[in-house]
């Protein structure tokens, strides 16, 4: 008994460095899908270089933010593989490695793993089209509120299925709609064209198009103009949902270690 209560006790977040460590090993084997993580974005880019040029800065930007975006996809079949096929979530959380960093060391690793092309395109787009220091501290802020968002996501919508099959067609769906439909590769102003005018403001709601309408305007592009009160409102959304988002998924993963 007394060393029971001598025994230390583990922190929430104990564990979550190893296992994105030993995701990010995982996700490194997965040269296919490495390979392959930029294709949508590489197609989109190609398109613009040919049709319209003066449209490559959205694209490029746009194409960092997707991919970002889509690390959630990648946490949803990485969950679903894990606890479906591998059955292994059971043995993670009987060890001292708690449920948060469990859910944390996974979106982690995956993001590193992927992190190498999004550089890429971060490399392009300073060679075509450098970044303001206020624009990179702008994009940076929101890459990393829209990778929180994703990836919890990603982890709460794969826990709402049984089957992994099922789970990776509705995932792509999702991702490549709120990722693509919305003003992410095109200006925020040729939304506002084609919109009726009471659903302008549901880009600067979604994550990943309020994410690319800041970026944007940030760096001063000509088609992105932002009024005072868009620019909060794109702002409040991602910081609110983002970490709302991601205290949900912290409190999901702990629901979820209960009921087993």
């Amino acid at each position: 008994m007394a060393a029971e209560m001598g025994a230390p006790r583990f922190s929430r977040w104990q564990g979550a460095l190893g296992f994105m460590l030993t995701e990010l090993r995982v996700q490194g084997h997965e040269t296919l899908a490495l390979a392959t993580s930029m294709i949508v974005q590489t197609v989109f880019i190609v398109f613009v270089w040919v049709l319209n040029r003066g449209l490559l800065p959205y694209a490029l930007l746009g194409a960092v933010v997707f991919s970002v975006f889509q690390i959630g996809e990648r946490v949803t079949n990485e969950s679903a593989y894990i606890r479906i096929d591998h059955r292994l979530t059971d043995l993670y959380l009987a060890s001292p490695l708690t449920p948060e960093a469990y859910f944390l060391g996974m979106a982690t690793g995956v993001m590193t793993a992927f992190l190498p092309p999004v550089f890429v395109l971060v490399a392009l787009i300073e060679v075509l089209h450098p970044l303001t220091w206020f624009a990179a501290l702008v994009f940076a802020a929101v890459l990393v509120a829209l990778w929180l968002f994703a990836s919890a996501m990603g982890y709460i919508f794969s826990t709402l299925f049984l089957d992994s099959r099922a789970i990776w067609p509705y995932s792509s769906l999702f991702y490549n709609a709120f990722g693509v439909l919305p003003p992410v590769f095109y200006p925020y102003a040729y939304w506002k064209a084609i919109i009726p005018h009471s659903l302008e403001p549901l880009a600067l709601l979604l994550p990943p198009s309020a994410s690319a309408a800041l970026v944007t305007w940030a760096e001063g592009l000509p088609l992105a103009n932002l009024s005072g009160g868009e620019v909060a409102m794109a702002s409040v959304a991602i910081v609110v949902e983002s970490l709302g988002l991601f205290l949900f998924a912290v409190y999901w993963a702990r629901r979820a270690s209960r009921e087993r």
